[in-house]
């Protein structure tokens, strides 16, 4: 498995041997931020145009097909589109919170983007506190849709935002809890040392069947906390309009819709780091050449083969289940995911200190 700690140190070597060390280090902080932001892009177009078409593969309808092949300008007409289009001002809103909250939300996701370790040395936030680090980022989003509802003056947009409030922080104790049954079994918090704990079978496989029913439940709250069918009632369009994001427009609806998408590709992005090995590769033992061969795929490309599987796996639930009422989707995280979750957990615990993993 190659290492991008050799580039990424050859480049440091590079900078810092003709420019001030402060500076160098700004350099590459710089350069890095304009990385993220462009694969944040480009992993949003993907979605887009991923989500068009098996949204029309399910309703057997051929989705996007004029603009470009198959369809694949497409999304970049939209981009241009919404790039263009008027900001409308709302008269009786609160300004500042109104035009902050959108913000809140992209630079939530962006956060929680950046944790995702993609290959062995391209980890950018790499703590030893990396998970705690990920469920904090990712918590700030809910602020943003919180502000949006109640700073537009608009009892939709509010009532969105509340139903959206109280999914998003109610699921996040079974996301948390499925990552912490992961961390039991680890014994870190650091990203890519659990991934690197998976070099012998990803955890999906070896961590018994408590980790199974982790993978199970963090799925379905993840699913449910970025606001996902058949979990979309904050943004009900049959009785609330657009929900929390009712009242806005042009760039500042993108950032809603972007956040939204990339939202999913990020829980996918942890789903792959925490259970389903990351960047490792699938390694059968016994199968000597079989795994020789596996090693010769890039760590990238398994991770992101892997991310874009569970992607096509929770879309394949939006688009197959109807959209659930508000008592019955809290009534199942409070009444079946958290005991569910805690006593997997206690399971866990069990399982590592009477050592019956694999």
């Amino acid at each position: 498995m190659f290492d991008f700690s050799i580039v990424t140190g050859w480049i440091h070597n590079l900078l810092t041997s003709f420019l001030p060390y402060g500076l160098a280090v700004f350099v590459e902080c710089v350069a890095i931020g304009i990385g993220i932001m462009i694969a944040y892009a480009l992993i949003a177009i993907i979605m887009i145009f991923m989500e068009r078409k098996v949204c029309a593969a399910f309703q057997c309808r051929l989705g996007p097909m004029r603009v470009g092949p198959q369809g694949t300008v497409q999304i970049f007409c939209d981009v241009i589109k919404m790039l263009t289009k008027e900001i409308v001002k709302i008269r009786e809103a609160d300004k500042f919170l109104y035009n902050l909250a959108p913000y809140v939300v992209i630079a939530a996701s962006v956060l929680a983007f950046s944790c995702l370790p993609v290959n062995k040395g391209m980890e950018v936030l790499d703590f030893n506190v990396g998970v705690f680090f990920l469920l904090a980022a990712s918590s700030i989003g809910v602020v943003g849709i919180l502000l949006a509802g109640w700073s537009s003056n608009n009892k939709y947009s509010l009532i969105g935002a509340m139903r959206s409030g109280a999914q998003m922080v109610s699921y996040e104790l079974s996301t948390g809890l499925s990552i912490l049954t992961i961390v039991v079994l680890t014994d870190t918090m650091q990203l890519s040392e659990i991934v690197a704990r998976q070099a012998d079978g990803w955890f999906i496989f070896k961590g018994h069947v408590s980790a199974v029913i982790a993978f199970i439940i963090y799925l379905i709250a993840g699913n449910a906390e970025v606001n996902r069918g058949p979990f979309d009632l904050p943004e009900a369009e049959s009785e609330l309009t657009a929900g929390y994001h009712t009242e806005y427009s042009g760039m500042h609806f993108g950032l809603f819709y972007v956040a939204e998408f990339v939202n999913l590709f990020i829980i996918s992005g942890v789903a792959t780091t925490i259970f389903l090995g990351g960047w490792m590769p699938l390694h059968i033992p016994g199968w000597e050449g079989f795994n020789a061969v596996m090693d010769f795929i890039p760590g990238f490309v398994w991770f992101f083969g892997k991310a874009f599987f569970v992607v096509w796996l929770l879309m394949w639930i939006k688009w197959t289940f109807p959209r659930l009422r508000i008592d019955q989707i809290l009534t199942l995280e409070w009444k079946y995911l958290i005991p569910l979750g805690l006593v997997n957990l206690l399971l866990m615990v069990i399982i590592v200190v009477f050592k019956l993993h694999f």
